[in-house]
């Protein structure tokens, strides 16, 4: 168990931490729970989660910039379980950088399933895929979720850029259609996986220093999907 992705479950709800924690631990994994965006954050000085579960509705923190904060510092998977249904309330946690985001009432099955989705490993015996690619002067390290310039700069990347980063990077020159990506970074068809999409990759663009109106790596093809321009060292 030493070796279990370890999943933090962030939520005020006591039956809904043990809910998720016996579910996620009855599947293999190792969970540890926090009822405050303090404890919880204080605590990620001395724990790296391979993912964290967060509600919205914490009563010390907004949920919502804790997401964005993740996003922006950690490499885990972020996903929200929230009581919000309202479809904004979903575009916005995932323009803000969560991978996933499950509402309540929820089947614990299915969260198990969402995190076994997004912690994936390529089959035993299969050719393991390089954690560190270059391109086009550009170096982006997997496993640190670190993008390295030309020019030395290192910028941190997202769980959900770095998803989107890789998806090009296997498939340089190639198009990628929008439903190659629903099926490759899973999710829920529809606008705001659509919305979700766009602003990863121009948050990509934005790290890559891409030119908006005359992009040199990841090309817009309107109403086909996106193309990878560099090629892969």
């Amino acid at each position: 168990m030493t070796d279990a992705p370890l999943i933090a479950i962030l939520d005020d709800e006591p039956e809904i931490r043990r809910l998720l924690s016996a579910a996620l631990e009855q599947a293999g994994f190792r969970t540890q729970c926090f009822a405050r965006a303090t404890e919880f954050e204080a605590a990620l000085r001395r724990i790296t989660p391979d993912a964290c579960l967060i509600d919205l509705g914490l009563p010390d923190r907004d949920g919502l910039a804790l997401v964005h904060r993740l996003a922006s510092d950690s490499g885990a998977v972020i996903i929200i379980v929230s009581g919000r249904a309202q479809v904004q309330d979903r575009v916005t946690g995932l323009e803000l950088g969560a991978d996933d985001y499950i509402t309540k009432p929820f089947e614990p099955a299915e969260v198990v399933a969402r995190i076994r989705a997004r912690l994936r490993k390529p089959a035993q015996g299969t050719a393991q895929r390089p954690q560190t690619l270059r391109f086009a002067g550009w170096t982006a390290d997997f496993d640190r979720y670190l993008l390295t310039a030309p020019d030395g700069t290192e910028t941190p990347l997202s769980h959900a850029e770095a998803e989107v980063l890789r998806l090009f990077t296997d498939n340089p020159r190639r198009l990628i259609t929008r439903a190659q990506m629903l099926e490759t970074l899973g999710g829920a068809a529809g606008d705001s996986f659509d919305r979700a999409m766009d602003v990863r990759i121009s948050r990509l663009r934005t790290k890559l220093g891409e030119d908006p109106k005359n992009p040199r790596l990841i090309k817009t093809i309107y109403g086909a999907g996106y193309i990878f321009l560099a090629e892969i060292a």
